[in-house]
């Protein structure tokens, strides 16, 4: 017989470390290449056990018990948790989550000083791009949890110019993708603007907002696609954007700025943007604020303007409970209490309530462009990691 080809994730020292990446040793290399085989294993081998539990012991019991099918995906959920198999894989992968999270953390607090002093060395080479406002506040929404189970989330400041969470950040998606985002991590932002440059040639750009941009993975793919255009980057985490701007220095990218500002009330003018962006960051919105946010992107939109927004695939009544749930899962345990309830939203009518016409909504899908992928060598068909895989569903529209 001969042996399965296994699509194995690439080796983490083939991440692009730039001038303000955090110094890894040979052991804590070792630590992030031995979670991002866990996290590849548990999505590849054991997860798709979860399916085959659910088909053969979870939903006939519930059936002969009921009388009936599952009617919704927490039926599944309640249902599914006595399973033994579900449990093994759901204890393992959250107990992944948390190592990659204390593996990043230790290894960027032991150098956190550093990494500030390095920061704002950078940071001073053009501090023009780079406008922080204290009165700016975190939203309750995102104060009251660990992201991602990150110890303090985007916003915590150990000290003045801190920016240990963002270099963990940074340091650790290479893991949890697998490598799947490519060397920056950053093939979401290049899957964007590859579309846009082939399928609206003509479309000009000459300023572009990115909301929600953290470290601005999928800011910078942007801004080297039209080189010719402002790009600007909002967020409330004042740590990200202090880090994610003396990453653009160091790269020598010159076309961004970031800012710190509530995407709900940014302050912008109206009508002032060609192209405004969000790269998975609704699901991370509460419902509130992302029908602010709706109406005030289209406020700040130029007409012809495009407006864009990567997420994981929605929730529709096509879709399976069974697949809905495992979807959900990271809504329970991985700190992302919304992201049930924005997959539950019909994004075509949050955008036409937010401005938009029909007859110019636009949907279709994106694939990460990943730079670590080596095409000489077989590969295994690919497993859907529910929730995570680097494939997404865009949905927007044009201002007209």
């Amino acid at each position: 017989m001969n042996n399965p080809v296994i699509n194995l994730p690439p080796v983490y020292s083939l991440i692009g470390k730039h001038e303000v990446f955090p110094e890894v040793s040979h052991d804590e290399t070792a630590r992030y290449n031995f979670l991002a085989n866990l996290n590849r294993h548990l999505s590849t081998v054991i997860s798709p056990g979860n399916k085959v539990a659910f088909e053969k012991r979870v939903q006939p019991n519930f059936i002969k018990e009921n009388g009936r099918d599952f009617q919704t995906r927490d039926e599944v959920k309640e249902a599914i948790k006595h399973d033994t198999q579900y449990q093994t894989w759901a204890a393992l992968r959250r107990s992944q989550m948390e190592m990659r999270q204390q593996a990043g953390r230790s290894m960027t607090l032991r150098q956190a000083e550093d990494l500030a002093k390095k920061v704002a060395e950078l940071n001073a080479k053009s501090p023009e791009t780079l406008v922080l406002n204290d009165k700016v506040k975190t939203p309750h929404y995102l104060e009251i949890m660990d992201n991602h189970c990150m110890p303090g989330s985007y916003h915590t400041e150990l000290f003045a110019g801190d920016v240990s969470n963002a270099a963990n950040y940074d340091s650790g998606l290479f893991v949890t993708s697998g490598g799947m985002l490519g060397k920056l991590t950053d093939g979401g932002g290049k899957a964007i603007s590859s579309w846009v440059l082939s399928n609206a040639p003509d479309f000009k750009p000459k300023r572009i907002l990115d909301i929600g941009c953290g470290l601005g993975h999928n800011t910078l793919p942007l801004a080297m696609a039209y080189p010719d255009a402002e790009v600007v980057g909002i967020d409330t985490g004042a740590p990200m954007l202090r880090y994610g701007h003396a990453r653009a220095v160091a790269l020598g990218i010159k076309n961004v700025k970031f800012m710190q500002l509530n995407a709900e009330d940014t302050g912008f003018e109206t009508e002032s943007f060609d192209w405004i962006q969000t790269t998975m960051f609704l699901h991370e919105t509460s419902m509130k604020a992302m029908f602010k946010i709706g109406t005030e992107i289209f406020r700040m939109l130029k007409p012809n303007g495009l407006s864009l927004h990567i997420e994981q695939p929605q929730y529709s009544a096509e879709m399976p409970l069974f697949e809905q749930f495992i979807r959900d899962w990271d809504a329970f345990n991985n700190n992302e209490p919304f992201w049930g309830a924005m997959h539950d939203v019909d994004m075509f009518d949050w955008i036409v309530q937010s401005g938009f016409k029909k007859e110019h909504l636009l949907s279709f899908g994106a694939r990460a462009i990943n730079d670590n992928e080596d095409h000489t060598k077989p590969k295994a068909p690919e497993v859907e990691d529910h929730g995570r895989s680097a494939i997404w569903n865009v949905f927007g529209a044009w201002k007209k």
